[in-house]
């Protein structure tokens, strides 16, 4: 995996930076105004998410490798395109980039926390890669929040020439995010194929639960339908490039990188049947 272990950290960066341009204080400031729905919202993505995937992997015996890379998608934050997809589906934008903000922050602690303890769940004895959960928290935060904060800082001093060209910036964050899952599949093709029919049904089963089980939670504790609808695709919707990212840092083998390329294209596919369904829902 020579190029994309090369070009994953490039994309994520640019597209953590393209996040970045994107916020103000204010979107941090959300978090206080509006406690109850992000707080539902947060522990759904940074709590739930990864038991039930664990979940998953112990009723459907994913082996191991396969096992291991779901636990690291839903470990990964909410990625732009939820913001994007909330959108869509006439739900609360602002409560989705606030939830899509801090959790990429909190991601440096969580993401590593996650996966080395899911890798002792799943008694995965040796990495591939001598690194251990400071040091990927380290790489982490220079691709993830030295980007979103110099993103801020950017748009600080140039407000009205990125407000104006959000639209290109958001579709070159989603073309990065594209040219990262053609190298995994051009460059592993002649394996990816049989691990995808491995990981094909945990990683399916995985995004649907979630998006419904968020989407009831939300119901019963959340403020309204636009809400929601933000929380369940913030759920169903993760950062695809930083899971790509954290899979190659720490490990050799494609296996491990598969679930993310899978649940990449799955999670547009159920998303936009999601708002399908629910766009005109009130």
């Amino acid at each position: 995996m020579e190029i994309v272990t090369k070009i994953a950290p490039i994309a994520l960066a640019l597209i953590m930076l393209g996040l970045g341009l994107g916020l103000a204080i204010k979107d941090f400031k959300r978090v206080l105004t509006t406690p109850k729905d992000f707080s539902i919202g947060i522990i759904c993505q940074l709590i739930l998410l990864p038991i039930v995937a664990y979940v998953v992997i112990m009723v459907l015996r994913v082996p191991t490798e396969i096992a291991l890379g779901l636990m690291i998608i839903a470990s990964a934050p909410g990625g732009v395109t939820s913001n994007v997809l909330t959108k869509f589906a006439n739900g609360d934008v602002a409560l989705s980039i606030s939830l899509t903000a801090v959790g990429s922050l909190i991601s440096i602690i969580s993401v590593p926390f996650i996966v080395f303890t899911s890798a002792d769940l799943l008694n995965v004895t040796e990495m591939s890669k001598e690194i251990t959960m400071t040091g990927i928290a380290i790489k982490m935060a220079l691709v993830v929040t030295v980007p979103v904060i110099f993103g801020m800082i950017i748009r600080s001093f140039a407000d009205n020439f990125i407000s104006s060209n959000l639209k290109m910036i958001n579709k070159i964050t989603g073309l990065l995010f594209i040219i990262v899952f053609i190298a995994v599949w051009v460059e592993e093709r002649e394996n990816i194929f049989s691990y995808l029919v491995q990981a094909g049904t945990a990683v399916l089963a995985l995004n649907i639960i979630m998006m419904i089980l968020a989407f009831y939670i939300a119901k019963f504790f959340a403020s309204g339908i636009p809400q929601m609808k933000c929380i369940s695709l913030e759920c169903g919707l993760q950062n695809g490039t930083l899971a790509v990212f954290v899979a190659t840092q720490i490990f050799d083998n494609v296996a491990y990188v598969v679930p993310t390329a899978a649940y990449a294209l799955i999670m547009y596919i159920t998303g936009f049947i999601f708002i399908y369904l629910l766009r005109n829902k009130n």
